[in-house]
């Protein structure tokens, strides 16, 4: 899907049918023609398209000097969509990138993103304060600060969920509870590797040698790294935490298991005892009680079995098991 939009002399993203000077240009999952057209008519290099459409493609920046034209390449974090996991039921957090291209010939900036985006879908409503399409560096560095606090709301939003699911494991020897926890951390090193790549590319951003910073900008580059930084510390703290918590856990169930091996074992050597004395007594033996039919046919099995009783309630009690 492809948009256009510029901000009017009242400082509202307005949706405009052609490009023009100072516009902005959004692509979501664009087809051939979009790709096309986006080459052709508005001029973006063909190799920078290429990066773009890359998911795989980790956060960097380039830059041509010979047509002024510069890609960020920047992933933000989302969601992963439950078709795509074998067990729907586990919510796993990813990231993808999203592209910025920055046209000085033509004035025009050019945002890609292969799904839907709400960072971008936020800017695109207006929801971002201050926001001008003629200013091309305030516009990216706007949308950096998005998405690192994107990021911040993403890992509380883990650490909640790392919060309730450690809840659960109290009571748990169900391997469901791990699986969620196994989901989190993975989450949280897609996160971590992201951020890492991400402050590379803001440090050369800084620098302005690709980008020109003016006086205004230099305030927003700090909260944007200021945020980034924040988010590292965040997702290393979270980490560890989840980490230790998955191997103590893991240590408790094997432990609760264990607990009730003990148990089971008890009671299958408490529950051989009597059958061992009623297989001797089967062999042409004269039972107890003979020459009382009545009692003989009951008393002699309940002495044996409460005997059988007590030396079970002795054994747990002793191994800790009976309270």
């Amino acid at each position: 899907m492809l948009t256009c939009y510029m901000t009017d002399q009242a400082g509202a993203i307005t949706q405009i049918d052609e490009p023009q000077p100072g516009a902005w240009i959004n692509l979501v999952e664009p087809t051939e023609a979009e790709i096309a057209w986006l080459q052709d008519t508005v001029g973006v290099l063909p190799e920078f398209v290429r990066s773009a459409l890359d998911e795989e493609e980790t956060s960097h920046i380039d830059f041509d000097d010979d047509v002024r034209q510069t890609l960020i390449i920047v992933d933000y974090p989302c969601a992963e969509d439950a078709e795509d996991m074998q067990d729907p039921t586990m919510l796993q957090y990813t990231t993808m990138p999203v592209s910025f291209f920055s046209l000085a010939e033509s004035n025009l900036v050019v945002t890609l993103s292969l799904q839907r985006n709400p960072i971008v879908e936020d800017m695109a409503a207006g929801r971002v304060r201050g926001l001008n399409t003629r200013l091309r560096t305030r516009f990216l560095l706007q949308m950096l600060l998005r998405i690192s606090q994107s990021y911040l709301v993403h890992l509380r939003r883990v650490d909640a969920l790392s919060t309730k699911t450690e809840a659960r494991l109290y009571g748990s020897m169900r391997n469901e509870e791990l699986l969620q926890m196994l989901s989190l951390e993975k989450s949280l090193v897609y996160f971590s590797t992201s951020l890492k790549s991400a402050e590379v590319t803001l440090n050369k951003i800084q620098h302005g040698h690709l980008i020109t910073l003016y006086e205004d900008d230099r305030d927003l580059m700090e909260d944007v790294m200021i945020e980034v930084h924040q988010a590292q510390e965040m997702c290393n703290i979270y980490s560890n935490i989840l980490s230790g918590t998955m191997d103590a856990y893991a240590s408790v169930i094997s432990n609760n298991l264990n607990i009730v091996m003990k148990v089971l074992t008890v009671i299958t050597i408490v529950m051989a005892i009597p059958n061992m004395i009623f297989g001797f007594y089967g062999m042409n033996v004269e039972l107890p009680f003979a020459g009382v039919p009545v009692v003989s046919s009951w008393v002699f099995p309940l002495i044996i079995t409460a005997i059988a009783c007590l030396v079970a309630v002795q054994i747990f009690k002793k191994k800790g098991l009976w309270r």
